[in-house]
């Protein structure tokens, strides 16, 4: 209903638009709630009444559509007054202030961060650089509320499309497709997502779209008999259970249908498995029962059959998938609760939902499940019944998952760059060319002159000064974070600075140096060092002398950590050494491996260590661990006699 009348309304009028919102969502924003919202549209409505866009229509009714688009998804109060003011900041610079007074804070930053994103020219040449896109806007926002505002602010621009040229349509639709549709399903927002996808091919491939539109529509009234026919079989076999199920049919939309075509490389009519039943449940277990009785009405493809119940999708979303096949052809069945189907349809968003009761605060954001698989945040109700977190904290460990250790920083074309954290200017200019790093002198950061080595911050938009005179220095080389600019630095050094001491290739070639001639002396010692051996050997299969266990011992014990090095593999006998490595333990090598006589540190990290030729009884590990296993297997045997008594 709000979707039809907002969307193709031809009304005008002010106060029938806000009333026909309230008769649209009733029992939703009640009492001082309502009239915060009321108070929020009459402040439009004072900045932009009189105003009109390039279509002749008031400049209010897209404002009023995105908060019908949030309204839908039962955003909170603050949320859906954004979504009238979300662009408020285009027509008057300095409300800001002005709306944190009236309105509170978090409306004004919610609408100051819209309009930082709106602001941004996206452009995305790669699948790459979408991502870089999506995971930059995490990096500069703190409220996730803006992001929903953003998603509503777009699908509305989808909606009414039609009003723009057919150039400008494709690059929307483009950058829809690439940045937003995904990001409203990294959210789990399938509702949304769904429909920027089908808007977008609308206008990116309009052929395919109207080809598609025609094969549905043609069987339409095949496909609600067939459907039907489905689901007269599942409700008395479900009711026999004693379950009560409510199911809906659907068909796939038409971009997950168009992707089916380019996959399969078939034409639309040669799909078969565009139809879906949804049953919702009472509980998980009750979902489980069902996908028995389901299986039990119809066969089940093979390999078809989804627990996203136990293994949820990445974006949160739980449900049991299975394809069976009824009457001849394949027929998709997703079952769910509820609740499944409230977090599958409108994702995060879902959680935004107000607690009915004498309080009215939002769900805390702590009471989330799981986001993208990123974490996972359980229900910890502290003294008082209070969340051990807030909305501020969840956001906080949400970004810094989405991002990890990077920062995304703009070209003046709008091109975004990620780079590791701590890069500073020199390594922005070699991600965006190598001619331009070496040619740097300056940089700007947001308008304002930088220093070269210093960190760059998320989402700044960074200028590159250069001069044709210019080259890599040595201070340069020290200062960078990037592996590419490092190397294209000291290759450049290398080159072309007579001053340049290579230190890195002096010291890997010292190390080389020390290796050999302490390989040299190893090799002078071995023929001795295998005569002793092999006299040792000799002695104790004459005397029937002890041989070795394989175990590595160090002064008396054996109880620690050991990694046999690979690269030298050494048997048991033979003369070892061993270092201290990192996450390894001691880590034993031949006594003559380069290898081992190449380490950095090597005699700080040395560890001397010696083959164990102690028979077990002699060795107090060894006759420890005899010990336990015999206690062990007494108990158990104990055990088994009481109960057979």
């Amino acid at each position: 209903m709000t979707e039809t009348f907002f969307t193709n309304t031809t009304e005008t009028d002010p106060e029938v638009l806000i009333d026909t919102f309230f008769k649209s969502f009733p029992d939703q924003y009640e009492g001082e709630e309502g009239e915060e919202i009321r108070e929020a549209w009459d402040y439009l409505i004072s900045k932009t009444g009189s105003l009109k866009r390039k279509c002749g229509l008031p400049y209010y009714l897209h404002p009023m559509r995105v908060a019908c688009v949030l309204a839908k998804s039962r955003l909170d109060t603050e949320t859906v007054m954004a979504g009238f003011l979300h662009n408020i900041l285009d027509v008057d610079h300095d409300c800001l202030g002005e709306i944190a007074q009236k309105f509170g804070k978090s409306v004004a930053d919610i609408c100051q961060g819209t309009a930082k994103i709106t602001s941004l020219k996206i452009k995305s040449k790669t699948m790459q650089e979408a991502d870089s896109i999506r995971k930059m806007l995490f990096a500069m926002i703190d409220d996730i509320r803006i992001i929903f505002v953003k998603l509503a602010d777009r699908l509305d621009r989808m909606r009414n499309l039609r009003m723009v040229e057919p150039d400008a349509q494709r690059e929307v639709a483009r950058e829809v497709l690439d940045v937003w549709a995904p990001l409203a399903g990294r959210l789990g927002m399938n509702d949304v997502k769904n429909e920027m996808e089908d808007l977008s091919l609308k206008y990116s491939n309009p052929d395919a779209f109207q080809q598609i539109k025609s094969l549905v529509s043609q069987k339409k009234d095949e496909r609600d008999v067939y459907l039907q026919n489905a689901v007269k079989k599942i409700y008395p076999a479900a009711e026999k259970a004693g379950l009560s199920v409510s199911i809906s049919s659907r068909a796939k939309h038409f971009y997950s249908i168009y992707q089916k075509m380019r996959r399969r490389n078939k034409e639309a009519g040669e799909l078969y498995d565009l139809l879906a039943l949804r049953v919702i449940c009472q509980t998980a277990s009750e979902c489980y029962t069902i996908v028995g009785i389901v299986h039990g009405l119809w066969k089940p493809m093979d390999g078809r059959f989804k627990d996203y119940i136990a293994m949820p999708k990445s974006n949160g979303s739980q449900s049991l998938h299975t394809t069976v096949i009824c009457e001849g052809k394949p027929l998709e069945i997703q079952i769910r609760t509820q609740e499944m189907h409230n977090v599958a349809e409108h994702g995060v968003a879902s959680h935004w939902l107000y607690k009915k009761g004498s309080s009215h605060e939002l769900v805390k954001a702590s009471d989330l499940g799981i986001i993208n698989q990123l974490m996972e945040l359980r229900n910890e109700q502290g003294d008082g019944g209070q969340s051990g977190a807030n909305d501020e904290d969840f956001f906080e460990k949400l970004r810094d998952e989405l991002l990890g250790d990077s920062i995304y920083v703009f070209t003046p074309k709008g091109d975004v760059k990620e780079l590791p954290a701590g890069s500073n200017a020199i390594d922005f200019a070699y991600a965006i060319h190598s001619a331009i790093g070496e040619k740097i002198i300056g940089a700007k950061a947001d308008g304002k002159i930088v220093p070269l080595t210093a960190p760059l911050q998320n989402t700044q938009i960074v200028e590159v000064l250069t001069s044709p005179q210019a080259h890599p220095t040595q201070s340069q080389l020290k200062a960078v974070k990037t592996g590419k600019a490092h190397q294209k630095i000291h290759s450049w050094l290398a080159a072309n600075d007579p001053t340049f001491i290579d230190r890195e290739a002096e010291a890997k070639k010292q190390a080389e140096t020390a290796a050999n001639a302490e390989y040299s002396r190893w090799m002078a010692q071995k023929h001795s060092l295998q005569k002793q051996q092999d006299g040792k050997k000799k002695s104790k299969k004459d005397a029937g002398g002890e041989s070795y266990t394989g175990r590595i011992k160090i002064d008396n014990t054996t109880n620690f950590f050991v990694t046999i090095a690979k690269c030298c593999s050494p048997e048991p006998g033979e003369p070892i050494s061993g270092y201290v490595s990192r996450g390894r333990g001691i880590t034993v090598h031949r006594a003559d491996c380069l290898t081992f006589l190449r380490i950095p540190d090597l005699e700080r990290r040395r560890v001397a260590v010696e083959w164990d030729t102690r028979p077990a009884d002699k060795n107090p590990d060894e006759k420890e661990l005899l010990r336990r296993e015999k206690a062990k297997e007494k108990s158990i045997a104990v055990t088994k006699f009481k109960k057979q008594r």
